[in-house]
């Protein structure tokens, strides 16, 4: 007898399950940005977002939470209740990189989220402002930076960021002696170096475009292994005077731990629906980005994987955050 009964019970809490799933989303879905409005995030969101907000049926709201290096929007989603309205558009930094950096974290970046799917794959691109160092090149940056040690500062978007990252594991494999100054977000680390009080940035092809067809910042290298769609005639790093150099970051979406199944599905399927799009993609990589969809099971083992890459990164850099 109680044993039907909680077989009973059993059936009728997954049927219900299953409904609810079904349902969702019933009400908007939030997504919380851990970075500024204007980062390279909400430009890849924005751009995604009507697309999604088609297939799933409900608008979409981003909710910008930035600070810490994302942590702050990953720590309320890792914290929230998992019913299907509150994720996360985190990337490589969020989830790989702050890992390692940050010894104190209140989450785990792998147990306390649900993977949907990546997003984009971006490019960084070193971006200098001519009027503090008026080189030319990847090499002639190099040679310059190097013969005045500590002289030159560059920004990032925060402490522990991609860009921060891949600035200094540029600076340790050429190396090269600068002063690391962190903003909050894309827009003021952009407007440091516009204003040069910063020299240089690495930061995504997709937020220094503008200035640098108005020829007020110029791009020497980007520091993927293969040249960007939007901007061909600016060569690899690594082909550009460090050879062996490769740093990009991803964009995707999670959710909090204990989802369900269903409902990380129809999400992680509506993403593709939108990545599938040929203007979409054509979109994307006019702003420097690769689209890059992937199952649930195919981004748990992307997650795990560049946890462990990033963590050998900020070991070999040195780089650490109390």
């Amino acid at each position: 007898m109680l044993k039907a009964l909680v077989g009973s019970l059993a059936a009728l809490f997954l049927s219900a399950a299953s409904a609810s799933a079904q349902d969702w989303p019933s009400k908007p879905v939030t997504v919380l940005m851990g970075f500024p409005a204007g980062s390279g995030v909400d430009v890849v969101a924005r751009l995604l977002q009507p697309s999604l907000e088609k297939s799933l049926g409900q608008r979409l709201v981003l909710d910008y939470k930035p600070g810490a290096g994302g942590n702050v929007a990953s720590e309320a989603v890792a914290h929230a209740k998992p019913d299907g309205y509150t994720f996360l558009l985190g990337t490589a930094a969020t989830h790989g990189v702050n890992p390692a950096l940050y010894p104190k974290l209140s989450f785990d970046v792998e147990a306390d989220f649900t993977p949907i799917s990546t997003l984009v794959d971006v490019s960084n691109v070193l971006t200098i402002n001519p009027k503090v160092i008026d080189v030319a090149s990847v090499k002639d940056f190099i040679a310059t930076v190097k013969a005045a040690p500590g002289k030159y500062n560059y920004a990032s978007t925060g402490n522990g960021t991609g860009t921060h990252l891949a600035f200094a594991e540029f600076n340790h494999k050429a190396g090269l002696d600068m002063v690391h100054v962190p903003y909050k977000g894309g827009p003021d680390a952009i407007q440091a170096v516009l204003k040069g009080d910063v020299c240089c940035i690495f930061n995504q092809v997709q937020t220094v475009l503008a200035h640098a067809r108005a020829g007020t910042v110029r791009l020497l290298g980007v520091t993927t292994a293969k040249r960007v769609a939007a901007i061909p005639d600016v060569p690899t790093i690594a082909e550009a005077g460090l050879p062996g150099y490769e740093s990009y970051t991803w964009f995707a979406i999670f959710g909090p731990k204990g989802l369900d199944p269903a409902v990380a599905q129809k999400f992680n399927a509506a993403i593709k629906v939108a990545l599938d799009d040929p203007e979409t993609q054509k979109k994307l990589a006019e702003m420097g980005n690769t689209p890059r969809y992937e199952t649930l099971q195919q981004f748990a083992a992307t997650v795990k994987r560049d946890r462990a890459k990033w963590a050998d990164v900020v070991k070999a850099v040195g780089a650490k955050i109390e």
